[in-house]
């Protein structure tokens, strides 16, 4: 199976995306996937959630790309409140979030174990298709821990350009 590179955006592109049509959001879809959650549904979060699974796909975002979508969408929350809800969206079981580098940290809606394909050159996160991953073994864990999950993050760059 190929896959090709992410359609997602992030950042300024965000907005230029189909997916991203108002007309295609439904602000009702928010909110009830916020009540399901036991979240209560304030307007920044209505505003947050229908941005993020309004359409019915799942995404991969940053709290900068969902800032700069929110933004363009004449909502006026800030960067602070963005990365405070996408924690509590976490928090609920709404979204994972997915730590690339240690410090670069990208939120999914599609809250099934999957792994990830993290594509360098454009810093972006996809899922990866799970079907041909194989996990034979894990270490053992340490005395009184038990494992509690595994998050796969493959990470791509190009190939380089043969000389020849």
């Amino acid at each position: 199976m190929t896959q090709s590179p992410p359609s997602e955006p992030t950042g300024q592109a965000w907005q230029d995306q189909a997916w991203q049509d108002k007309t295609k959001r439904d602000p009702r879809r928010g909110e009830a996937w916020l009540c399901e959650a036991g979240v209560r549904p304030t307007r920044q979060r209505v505003a947050l959630a229908t941005l993020l699974i309004g359409d019915g796909h799942d995404r991969h975002v940053t709290a900068e790309s969902l800032f700069a979508a929110v933004r363009d969408a004449g909502e006026k929350v800030s960067l602070a409140t963005v990365y405070n809800t996408l924690r509590a969206f976490c928090q609920a079981g709404l979204m994972q979030e997915v730590t690339v580098d240690g410090s670069r940290s990208y939120f999914d809606t599609n809250m099934k174990e999957h792994p990830h394909f993290f594509w360098e050159d454009q810093g972006a996160l996809t899922d990866a298709p799970s079907d041909e991953l194989k996990i034979a073994r894990l270490p053992k864990a340490p005395e009184g821990m038990e494992i509690a999950s595994v998050d796969v993050v493959i990470r791509l760059r190009p190939k380089p350009q043969s000389s020849h």
